[in-house]
């Protein structure tokens, strides 16, 4: 086994870390890497080189207790999540890690959440609508077929209902999937987004855990595993309470 790239904590300010390693053995932008200490232990991921052999990094999680001269580790690749059908149904945070109590995702695949672009040859040279089924949107602003669009306004004024009723229709009129990245959201809205997607049918825990639910309870045994894996949408959260880079 080739040996560890070892490091130390120079300084922290922030959610910024400086990581000191040996003469030209620095880790690559975006690699992860791994601060132990007392309380247990940091993600972060390198995001320049900023001379003295120092790499700045930023914090994927709570800096509070880390000393100076932590150790460091190389992990030698970037932060990196499953993908595929064992996704599906599941709820992640920035780190591919489960939020779910469902125990691991054996998946097939990880892939590094930094990824290049499509090559031109990839992409569509022709324009094509997305028909999301609200007529609104279709009508006044129609979303074209691997395009990008913004929805701007307040705390509170329905932007993520507005997601969830596209997630829905595309998945019952489109048979898509779908990823929802909740950067910022409050736990409840979490919980809300998850019961409304269980409710209906673009998560699926099986009508067992469906009837549990109907009745107030919320019972993570009765779910049955094969009946997740059709599920047509995967969630992933960096709630409020979490630094900057996790979110």
């Amino acid at each position: 086994m080739s040996e560890k790239n070892v490091g130390k904590v120079i300084q922290i300010i922030g959610t910024v870390v400086d990581v000191e390693f040996e003469s030209d053995n620095l880790p690559s932008i975006y690699n992860a890497l791994e601060v132990e200490y007392d309380d247990g232990k940091l993600v972060l991921e390198v995001e320049q080189h900023i001379g003295n052999n120092w790499a700045r990094c930023l914090a994927l999680g709570p800096t509070e207790g880390i000393p100076r001269g932590a150790k460091v580790i190389d992990s030698g690749n970037p932060v990196s999540v499953p993908v595929g059908k064992a996704s599906l149904g599941r709820i992640f945070n920035v780190l591919g890690e489960a939020l779910d109590n469902l125990g691991e995702v054996n998946a097939e695949e990880k892939w590094p959440i930094h990824r290049p672009p499509p090559s031109f040859e990839q992409q569509s040279g022709s324009t094509d609508i997305l028909e999301t089924g609200i007529k609104v949107f279709d009508l006044i602003t129609p979303f074209s077929k691997g395009g990008k669009v913004g929805a701007y306004g307040g705390a509170g004024v329905g932007k993520t209902v507005i997601i969830t009723e596209l997630i829905r229709n595309i998945a019952q009129e489109h048979s898509g999937v779908s990823v929802f990245a909740g950067v910022g959201e409050r736990s409840r809205e979490g919980n809300d987004l998850l019961r409304e997607m269980i409710e209906s049918g673009v998560i699926k825990y099986g009508e067992a855990f469906e009837k549990g639910l109907q009745e107030g309870k919320w019972d993570l045994s009765k779910i049955d595993k094969n009946e997740l894996k059709k599920s047509q949408a995967t969630l992933v959260f960096g709630q409020m309470n979490e630094p900057p880079g996790a979110r």
